[in-house]
């Protein structure tokens, strides 16, 4: 038994514009103004995708050198190479006390 597929009809107008279908989209979960992604997969088939936009004062995070050092973190974390703290002071502390250690070996380096 086959399973039976809603279709959706729509008509290309000037400029190779068209309006989608009220289902599509609220399944896409897009509204106007809203940027869509067209790609073929692999069966040739021909997807079309809610884009995904990076709110500029997230960009950051999406930056080569950030996105390298999370997996950087990652692998640490994975490994257990990693400390963990009862609070907020104990990691302060413990940052204050490596940037000593730090001076320190920079002082002894500069003599």
């Amino acid at each position: 038994m086959s399973e039976e597929k809603p279709y959706y009809k729509t008509r290309l107008r000037g400029r190779g514009q068209i309006t989608l279908p009220p289902e599509i989209r609220e399944r896409l979960q897009i509204n106007e103004g809203d940027d869509v992604l067209f790609f073929v997969n692999e069966n040739g088939q021909i997807v079309l995708e809610q884009a995904q936009v990076v709110d500029p004062e997230q960009s950051w995070f999406w930056t080569q050198k950030w996105q390298q050092a999370e997996r950087e973190s990652r692998a640490d974390y994975e490994k257990g190479e990693y400390f963990e703290f009862d609070t907020a002071a104990e990691a302060i502390r413990f940052l204050d006390q490596l940037d000593e250690e730090e001076a320190k070996r920079h002082a002894e380096d500069q003599v």
